[in-house]
């Protein structure tokens, strides 16, 4: 699968995988600091953003695709961030393919499985009906009703957009991802890899717990973990000065 991708800055590849429901677009501001310093690849996964869409949605599969896409654009030596999703996307890339890449962030994502937590999301989602949406605004209020969190709601509408001049549609295969959520939440295959590794988690985060540390340790011997403090899962976004820090120290150590 041909992923669409972002591109900016020149220098060594540093290429950005988002999480689910997120996209390329999430990451331009970063990256537009981070492209002082390096050729930045932004890519939406498949079934985000502006990539096609597939009813497999599968760590291979994305993998898969990633590994296309660096082979078509001629990169090696890549240093490589994943976030929640795209971490585990990252960290199967690296176990199948250590050649391409030189350094790794993983942010705020474990190599275990997860229980099933993104219901909330689902059904904010499926509360929008997009045959009868008029404005984004609407659609705001809608999702509301359903969540809180004023980050994740805003973080959902940047998928949210106008296909016609009077209807709405989601940048996101919704049906794809929900039947592939038990895969998505998945623990990372059995394996190894000596891949230069930070991993950043939140403070505010559950994804990382400190019992979960060892067995990271033994599939990636050459990692170490930091926490960013006051930051929750979407760390880059909640803390960017800090991530910023944290990625560029450990890049150009």
């Amino acid at each position: 699968m041909e992923l669409f991708s972002r591109t900016m800055g020149e220098g060594r590849p540093l290429v950005i995988l988002h999480g689910l429901f997120g996209s390329s677009d999430n990451w331009q501001t970063l990256a537009l600091r981070f492209s002082a310093f390096f050729h930045v690849h932004l890519l939406d996964l498949r079934n985000h953003g502006r990539s096609p869409w597939s009813d497999e949605h599968t760590y291979e599969a994305m993998v898969s695709d990633v590994k296309t896409y660096l082979d078509s654009n001629g990169l090696t030596d890549v240093a490589l961030i994943g976030h929640s999703m795209g971490g585990k996307v990252a960290m199967l890339l690296a176990q199948k393919h250590p050649t391409l890449l030189s350094k790794m962030i993983i942010a705020d994502m474990g190599i275990k499985a997860y229980p099933m937590h993104h219901q909330h999301v689902l059904s904010a989602i499926h509360a929008l009906d997009l045959t009868q949406l008029k404005t984004r605004v609407e659609g705001e209020h809608i999702l509301e009703r359903h969540l809180e969190n004023a980050g994740v709601r805003q973080f959902l509408l940047k998928n949210l957009y106008r296909e016609t001049k009077d209807s709405f549609a989601w940048r996101m295969n919704v049906v794809a991802l929900e039947r592939s959520m038990p895969e998505i939440l998945g623990a990372l295959p059995p394996g190894e890899s000596w891949i230069p590794t930070l991993f950043l988690r939140g403070s505010l985060s559950n994804y990382i717990l400190d019992q979960d540390l060892p067995d990271i340790e033994a599939s990636f011997p050459d990692s170490q973990t930091k926490t960013l403090e006051g930051a929750g899962h979407w760390l880059h976004a909640e803390q960017p000065e800090m991530f910023f820090d944290e990625v560029m120290g450990f890049l150009l150590r």
